[in-house]
Parts: structure tokens; sequence; C-alpha cells
């Protein structure tokens, strides 16, 4: 995994950009695939589901991100009122006819990112609470050594200078225990691909 810069994102012709001008570029990162073809995004995909997606977490990030929800949950952060289709508008409501049609994959109960549409190489999930609206973007691409790799953009919409705080207290924790964990369980999701998907 390296971190990459904001314009590994942008410089590439996603649909997404049509979707998020008045968002930000958070945090941009490319996940190794080693021996990746253009055609095995959908692989990968099913692999990270396999391995448990974002709902399975080192015991360290697991421990973030349920204190998370339960500071959410006594601080009122997360309630219906904050989030899609209340205090903001979901992007589903902003795509073009050819994207309504396109697959939005599946809504998992155990993640809080919702999705909002899935491309031969492109996925894009949401959130939106009382911190921000975020949005996950996947990826797939073409890394400098030919072969194919998993790019995550993490856009953001902070909701005032609460939510830039928020975003700001938590970067640490985002770069030092999550992402590196995801990261592991991402890449290593990809090697077991063929144990996973038997």
């Amino acid at each position: 995994m390296s971190r990459l810069d904001e314009s590994a994102h942008t410089a590439l012709a996603w649909r997404i950009h049509e979707l998020t001008p008045d968002f930000t570029v958070e945090d941009v990162w490319s996940f190794r695939t080693p021996g990746a073809g253009p055609d095995d995004f959908p692989v990968m995909l099913a692999a990270m589901v396999a391995a448990g997606g974002l709902d399975n977490q080192s015991r360290p990030a697991g421990f973030l991100m349920a204190l998370r929800w339960k500071l959410g949950a006594l601080l009122g952060w997360d309630k219906p009122a904050d989030g899609l289709g209340a205090r903001v508008q979901s992007l589903r409501d902003r795509l073009p006819s050819d994207l309504r049609a396109a697959p939005r994959g599946e809504d998992d109960e155990r993640i809080p990112l919702k999705p909002v549409y899935e491309l031969d190489r492109e996925v894009v999930r949401e959130i939106a609470n009382k911190t921000v609206h975020g949005v996950m973007h996947l990826g797939w691409v073409q890394g400098d050594e030919g072969d194919y790799e998993l790019r995550m953009a993490v856009l953001v919409k902070p909701n005032g200078v609460f939510g830039r705080c928020y975003m700001a207290a938590i970067a640490p924790f985002r770069y030092l225990i999550v992402y590196p964990a995801m990261t592991r369980r991402w890449e290593q999701a990809w090697l077991d691909r063929e144990l996973l998907l038997a």
C-alpha cells in the first residue's frame, strides 16, 4: 500500500467527478495486486467481500471503529436526521440516467457505507452523519509496473467547523491504524483469492 497524491485520483476520468464537485479529496491509496489484469476488478471485489470486507478489521482497527460508533451513539452523531436523505442528499439523487441504470452493489447492514453505483472499474459507496458526508471510491487502474491495482479515494464534505475538526482529529488514527490494517486485509485477500473464492 502506498499513499498517493490527490492527482492520482483527480487526473483519471472517473464518473465520480461528475457527482462530487463540492467534495474534497481527503485520501488516495493504492493496494498491491500482483499479476492482476484489466478484467480482474470483480475478482478483487469478490475476494475482499469473502475476506470480510470493511467489517473484518484487525483488533486495533476494530476497537477504533467500535469506539467511533459508541461515541456517535452517545453524542448523537449518527441519528437518521443527520444522514443520507435527511441532512444531505444522497449521491444517488445526482446520478445521470446511465448511472441510474447501472448496478448499485449489495447493501450490507453491517457496513455503514451505502452503495451508489458499481461499474466495471469503479465502485462508489457513501455515508453521512453529523460530522461529514463521505464517499469511498474504489477504482481499478494500471500501475507503474504494468499490473493493475486497486485504488481507494476518500472524498469528504465536512459538516461545518465541527466536521473539519473531526476529520483533523481522526487523521492520525486513519493513517497509523485503520488504513494499514485495511491494506493488510485487502492485499492478502487478493493473494488468497483462489482459496477465498473456491
